[in-house]
């Protein structure tokens, strides 16, 4: 790629927003170049295989809010299957059993009780932390905390309760057998990527942008950046000049956390009918795990990390992240477990990914308002894109994606386009 000339739009990152920002690109007749650090598509979409004949995803996994998610049509028309689970699973296994209807009920209770609250302070303008306004004395206190860890990457005293209630869900949540991140390729696959060229400095004004990369220097008219907010807050990019203030201040105020995925092969199944297909183990004083049993009755588990919990047992290793997913399983179901559980395991490590530094955004208290600002245009010449710019659908693979097709509508308006 040395010394492209000019295009119409260079694209920085080819993960779901890069790659829609692509498509729409390709549909409105624009020139491009898309620009890729990793040696592959997707970014925090990505499948591997556990097991042969068993896919895993490393990053997204479920279609969230999937009445309005547009890759279950993309699903569709790939044949990719799904399951249509609807809320996210209330099976919970505490004190050396599986809760009741009534405990079960106490838990939903407090839930909605906490979510009350984050409306209501928000509603009052009060952009303030989420552990300010809810309930952090009662019974299920703990396991309601760990969700939210999971659903925002961060822990409730990190998060604005304006930017926490801001997602739109529909509370459809549809898991994909064979791997949100193979779909991604799947539907990308005609794209077309320089892989392995990361970004090392953007030179632009008014009159356009140069783009230097370890494979040479593409110019063209405007720049379209889908990378994280952890590697823009890094300054892996150097800009010249350098950003604005207020476009810096988005970013720092929509920092990653930390979501990680731990999948252990099984060599057998070794749970009985009435275990669920998914639930959270609270067992002792350790942190509960969310826990899916044998997904699509393939042969292994995965436990799910978040927070500052998340980061810790990732710093720790994969051998301890397996280790403590272990040791959740025995305390639940015994020590013969053990006998089902193989050697081979997958153990995710967003923070550490060199490509994105971390899982995906929240606004830290305060900063509500600041994916509005980090979407923000800056002189009609960069533009960015990704979950974090999503105020709807943010932390989501489709959120990510429409902010793509978003900032390509923007440069370029159409009444219509296919994706």
């Amino acid at each position: 790629m040395q010394n492209k000339s000019d295009v119409d739009l260079i694209i920085v990152g080819a993960g779901a927003a890069g790659l829609a920002a692509a498509k729409a690109a390709q549909a409105r007749g624009l020139s491009f170049h898309l620009i890729e650090a990793s040696h592959r598509i997707g970014g925090r979409a990505y499948t591997e295989e556990i097991a042969p004949g068993i896919p895993f995803d490393l990053g997204c996994h479920w279609m969230h809010s999937a009445s309005l998610n547009p890759f279950v049509a993309i699903a569709d028309r790939f044949g990719f299957h799904y399951r249509r689970d609807g809320q996210w699973s209330m099976n919970v296994f505490a004190d050396s059993h599986w809760i009741d209807g009534s405990e079960r009920a106490e838990l939903l209770g407090l839930m909605e009780a906490n979510h009350e609250a984050m409306k209501a302070a928000a509603k009052r303008g009060e952009d303030i932390a989420v552990s300010e306004v809810i309930d952090l004395e009662h019974r299920w206190a703990a396991l309601h905390a760990y969700w939210f860890s999971l659903g925002t990457s961060h822990d409730v005293d990190e998060v604005s309760t304006v930017d926490a209630v801001a997602y739109n869900d529909t509370e459809e949540n549809w898991p994909l057998r064979d791997g949100f991140g193979a779909l991604v390729a799947r539907w990308a696959a005609d794209v077309p990527v320089t892989l392995n060229a990361a970004v090392q400095r953007v030179r632009w004004s008014a009159k356009g942008v140069a783009v230097e990369t370890t494979k040479g220097t593409v110019t063209g008219r405007r720049l379209l950046l889908t990378v994280s907010t952890n590697v823009l807050a890094a300054d892996r990019i150097q800009f010249d000049p350098p950003l604005p203030d207020w476009k810096r201040a988005a970013v720092n105020d929509l920092p990653l956390g930390v979501h990680n995925r731990i999948g252990i092969h099984l060599t057998h199944n070794p749970f009985g009918p009435d275990t669920p297909i998914s639930g959270a183990l609270m067992t002792g004083e350790d942190v509960p795990m969310s826990v899916q049993f044998r997904p699509f009755g393939l042969d292994y588990v995965v436990g799910v990390t978040g927070g500052r919990f998340g980061a810790w047992l990732e710093r720790a290793g994969q051998a301890a992240s397996v280790d403590y997913l272990t040791e959740r399983l025995v305390a639940a179901f015994g020590g013969d477990i053990r006998k089902a559980l193989s050697s081979r395991t997958i153990v995710t490590a967003w923070a550490g990914d060199p490509w994105t530094l971390g899982s995906y955004s929240a606004a830290v208290p305060g900063a509500g308002h600041q994916r509005r600002e980090l979407a923000r245009p800056v002189d009609d010449v960069l533009f960015f894109a990704g979950e974090a710019c999503s105020q709807q659908f943010a932390a989501t693979c489709h959120g990510a994606y429409l902010t793509g097709m978003a900032a390509v509508e923007a440069m370029a308006p159409k009444e219509s386009v296919r994706a």
